[in-house]
């Protein structure tokens, strides 16, 4: 049971956050400078207990809480080979710093201190094909597959972890979804032939989380997987495509996959429900955001940011979505794609719980070629086809009836996300907004 403390800090918090914009203040200057004083001092609130093994041991995270080691639970010790200096997150403007690829002064406190928003470094799995009916069937989850081993992060877990650590298909990776975002990325944690993990650093960069590796301490951004202060600056890591989807989708596409047991990884959560309950609200403001907001659109508007070739293409999900399914094929750069659209995810941030959102639907990106040919596709019922040869298609990219019955398209990483965001990171973009 835990305490009435403990409950008002996290069960409340973004409650009180939004109360809090009732707050008089005359000056339209004191006013936002007071909400953020008083988002900040909330969201604090929100990171400032953990509990690992006993649900009913309550221990409070002070702001001197001893950072994990670097050893990897995964199984692979950290090397030598890492630059030594001092911590970007104790020192973030040291003189042994290469020079930092954003201003360091943008990168503020978000409240917890470093990994006060803990991540899963000991992920442990279930069967997917055991448990299908383990979540809700529009509930989210982060997808990842690789190397013929697929796994499901469940966001009723991530919304309150924000990273998890661990190794798929051999591959050691780090899995992180930001809610302030809505957007999950996974990236490889091997650098240079040196393995680490990653954690939270508590603070924001752009309103998006920024992350910690334990080997040097450097800051990393999340949208684009770089190391931005610290040692390791100019670094950046290796992609793995991680999109979100319905459970029912990822149950559908990947019967042999497994999925996080969010209940042994020792913590101690309201695993469920939205902490950030009216966050994902189209007319809303990004929390602790600082910086201009690009007006080609609504700053919440959610869209599917797609990078390739050094072209960057935000889609409005307004454009690309429709009825059961919708097929949008298109060109970035000069690679021709198609964009999978289907209706049955639940929004995770909009309601109370995680599965009560509106529907948003899930999205895939896949390059369009096979074998030397480019198809076009179109939506059949829930699913699709191809112009080509008629096969049917999953929203995961895998044909399931037809000629090409067993193959896959090529997924091609990209972010469900709000506006504000991708633009932020890629300022250049071009958005389809029709």
């Amino acid at each position: 049971m835990r305490s009435d403390w403990e409950r008002e800090s996290h069960d409340g918090c973004w409650d009180s956050v939004r109360h809090s914009k009732d707050v008089v203040v005359v000056s339209p200057v004191l006013r936002t400078w007071a909400l953020v004083a008083v988002l900040a001092a909330l969201t604090a609130a929100c990171g400032a207990t953990t509990e690992r093994g006993d649900a009913s041991t309550t221990t409070a995270v002070p702001e001197s809480n001893p950072r994990p080691s670097t050893s990897d639970p995964n199984g692979d010790a950290p090397g030598d080979g890492f630059p030594q200096g001092p911590s970007a997150l104790d020192s973030p403007y040291a003189e042994e710093f290469p020079t930092p690829l954003v201003d360091v002064d943008a990168i503020i406190s978000g409240g917890p201190p470093p990994d006060g928003i803990p991540p899963i470094d000991e992920p442990s799995f279930i069967s997917v094909a055991e448990n299908p009916e383990l979540l809700p069937a529009e509930e989210a989850v982060i997808a990842l597959d690789i190397n013929g081993d697929a796994r499901a992060y469940p966001v009723r877990a991530m919304v309150w972890h924000e990273i998890a650590n661990d190794t798929v298909g051999g591959v050691p990776v780090t899995v992180t979804y930001c809610p302030l975002c809505n957007s999950a990325a996974t990236y490889e944690r091997t650098i240079d032939g040196q393995t680490t993990t990653f954690g939270t650093s508590g603070k924001l960069f752009a309103s998006a989380l920024v992350m910690y590796d334990r080997a040097t301490e450097s800051l990393w951004t999340h949208f684009n997987g770089m190391a931005v202060v610290g040692m390791l600056t100019g670094v950046e890591l290796v992609e793995h495509p991680s999109p979100l989807l319905a459970w029912s989708d990822f149950v559908e596409s990947y019967p042999e996959g497994s999925v996080l047991d969010w209940e042994s990884a020792g913590f101690n959560r309201d695993y469920g429900r939205n902490p950030y309950s009216g966050y994902d609200t189209p007319d809303g403001d990004p929390f602790l955001f600082r910086g201009s907001l690009d007006n080609r659109a609504s700053a919440m508007q959610r869209v599917v940011g797609v990078e390739l070739e050094n072209t960057s293409v935000a889609f409005a999900v307004s454009a690309i979505d429709g009825g059961e399914a919708h097929a949008t094929n298109t060109v970035v750069g000069t690679t021709d794609i198609v964009i999978l659209w289907k209706a049955g995810q639940a929004s995770a941030l909009e309601g109370n719980k995680v599965d009560a959102g509106r529907d948003v639907g899930s999205v895939g990106v896949f390059r369009a070629e096979l074998d030397g040919t480019t198809l076009t596709f179109e939506a059949m019922g829930s699913g699709f086809h191809d112009a080509q040869t008629g096969s049917l298609w999953t929203i995961a990219g895998e044909a399931i009836g037809g000629p090409l019955a067993g193959h896959r398209l090529e997924r091609i990483p990209h972010l469900d996300t709000f506006w504000f965001a991708w633009s932020t990171y890629q300022p250049d973009t071009t958005l389809i907004s029709e």
